[in-house]
């Protein structure tokens, strides 16, 4: 027989244990989903109650919004018009 190193002896010993550690954790886990599954749970919907989509809007903010789009469309009526790209391309072109 090869004689062993206490050092090494310990190490595997602690490998021992976490491994004990390890299947006790498993079976724990194992016991609770099983009751979260038997409770009707969702153990995958990420955040329930929580609200998806656009906030709504109260008729203040509602009213500023359209003062400022207003605002915005009549600005853009007021620049000249921009060549389009597409407009330039056939030009150059001859078409």
């Amino acid at each position: 027989m090869c004689a062993e190193d206490p050092g090494e002896m310990e190490l595997r010993k602690t490998i021992q244990d976490l491994y004990a550690e390890k299947e006790k954790l498993e079976r724990v886990i194992a016991s609770l989903e099983e009751l979260q599954r038997a409770s009707g749970a969702n153990p995958m919907a990420p955040g329930l109650g929580k609200r998806r989509g656009r906030k709504s809007m109260n008729s203040d903010e509602r009213q500023e919004v359209s003062q400022r789009m207003k605002k915005y469309w009549a600005a853009r009526r007021a620049e000249p018009p921009k060549p389009s790209a597409e407009r330039d391309a056939r030009t150059a072109n001859g078409s």
